[in-house]
C-alpha cells in the first residue's frame, strides 16, 4: 500500500544513492523517514547509478552493510543510467534518476543529505501543481553592473522555452533583487509523474547547457544547472513558488543539513536530538562510523563543539559566514 497524503494521493519517495559519502546519508535518510513516521507505507527508492562511461569509477553502493540496513528499512535501490551527466556533473543525477521511478506515480525527491524529523505521509502535497525548496541563497545569477539584470537574464530563459515569466514575479520584492524572481533550492521537489518531469527537466538542462541565451552567457552554469532550469520545469508544469503549507519541508517534517557541522551551528535542538537518537542503536552505528564526518561530529560529540559557537536566535546572515567559523575553529568537515 502506497503512503497517501491529506489529498487521499498515493507516492513514492526518490533520493540518490551511491559510493562514498551518499552511501551512509541514503541510510540515515531512511532510518529517519522509518523513525518519524513509522505509519508511512509509501515506496522509498535510493536511485544509483549503473557503471558507465561517465563514470571513471564504480559508483554503485560498495558496502553491503549499508545495502542491508537500506533493506531492513524498506528502501529499494533503483538503478540508472547516466547518459547525459555523471562524474562531471553529479547533480544531474537527480535528472536522469526520475525517468527510472515509476511512470504515473506522483513522487518527490529529496536530496540524499536531509532527515526527516515529522510525518511525511500528512504533508498535503498537491502533486498536480508541483514547487520546490525555497531554503536557499541568491546564488544564480551573478548580474554584472552593466547588465544584463536579473530580469533580462531570467526573462531570456523563459522565452527560450515559449514560457510567460510574468506570473513567476513576486511583485512584493523591488526590481533589481534576486527574490523577484522564483528560483529554489533543488533539495526537494514533487511533481504527479516521474517520467514526465524527468524528461522535460532533462530536455530544459541540455538546451541551456548546449545553446545557452546571449544574456546568460559569461554566467557560471556549474554546480548550478539543476537550479537553474528547475524554476521553468515548475512553471512549465502548472506550478508555482510555494503550493504546500508554510513550515513543513524545511520546517517541522524535513530538515536539509547539507553537511553535518552546519547542522550543529544552526539546526534546531529537535533536529540534533533525532539525529542522535536514530544513529545511536548499534547496529546503526557501526556502519555510520565508518563516515567520518558522522564519526566525529555525533559519536565523538565535536558537533557540540560546533553548536557552542553559535547563537541560533541571532546566525550570521550568510552561510559563508558560518562556514568561515566553523573552519576557524578547525572543526569544518565533510
Amino acid at each position: 500500500m502506497a503512503a497517501k497524503n491529506k489529498k487521499n494521493k498515493p507516492f513514492n519517495v526518490v533520493i540518490v544513492g551511491q559510493s562514498g559519502r551518499l552511501q551512509y546519508e541514503a541510510v540515515l535518510f531512511a532510518v529517519s523517514l522509518r523513525h518519524a513516521d513509522p505509519d508511512f507505507q509509501g515506496r522509498l527508492f535510493v536511485a544509483e547509478p549503473k557503471p558507465g562511461p561517465n563514470w571513471p569509477d564504480d559508483p554503485r553502493i560498495k558496502m553491503n552493510d549499508a545495502i542491508d540496513l537500506l533493506d531492513a528499512y524498506d528502501a529499494e535501490i533503483l538503478p540508472f543510467k547516466s547518459r547525459h551527466f555523471g562524474a562531471k556533473y553529479p547533480n544531474g543525477n537527480k535528472i536522469e534518476a526520475l525517468k527510472a521511478l515509476p511512470e504515473g506515480e506522483p513522487f518527490i525527491f529529496f536530496d540524499t543529505d536531509t532527515l526527516v524529523t515529522g510525518k511525511l505521509s500528512e504533508v498535503p502535497f498537491d502533486f498536480d501543481r508541483p514547487c520546490a525548496s525555497l531554503r536557499r541563497e541568491g546564488t544564480w545569477p551573478k548580474p554584472e553592473l552593466y547588465g544584463p539584470d536579473y530580469g533580462e537574464i531570467w526573462g531570456a530563459l523563459y522565452d527560450k522555452f515559449g514560457l510567460d515569466i510574468t506570473p513567476t514575479i513576486d511583485e512584493s520584492e523591488p526590481e533589481g533583487f534576486w527574490k523577484r524572481y522564483m528560483y529554489f533550492n533543488a533539495g526537494w521537489f514533487f511533481y504527479s509523474c516521474p517520467r514526465k518531469f524527468g524528461e522535460r527537466y532533462l530536455e530544459y538542462a541540455l538546451e541551456i547547457r548546449a545553446n545557452p541565451p546571449k544574456e546568460i552567457v559569461g554566467q557560471e552554469l556549474y554546480p548550478w544547472l539543476d537550479q537553474i532550469t528547475l524554476p521553468l520545469v515548475i512553471h512549465s508544469f502548472g506550478g508555482a513558488r510555494q503550493t504546500i503549507p508554510d513550515g513543513l519541508l524545511d520546517g517541522s517534517v524535513t530538515c536539509h543539513y547539507r553537511v553535518f557541522p552546519l547542522l550543529y551551528a544552526r539546526e534546531a535542538d529537535r533536529v540534533v536530538d533525532v539525529l542522535e537518537t536514530i544513529t545511536a542503536p548499534n547496529k546503526i552505528k557501526r556502519v555510520l562510523k565508518n563516515y567520518e564526518p558522522l564519526k566525529k561530529m555525533v559519536f565523538q560529540r565535536k558537533g557540540h563543539k560546533v553548536r557552542a559557537l553559535f547563537d541560533r536566535e541571532h546566525l550570521p546572515l550568510r552561510e559563508q559566514m558560518i562556514r568561515n567559523q566553523i573552519k576557524k575553529a578547525n572543526l569544518w568537515m565533510r
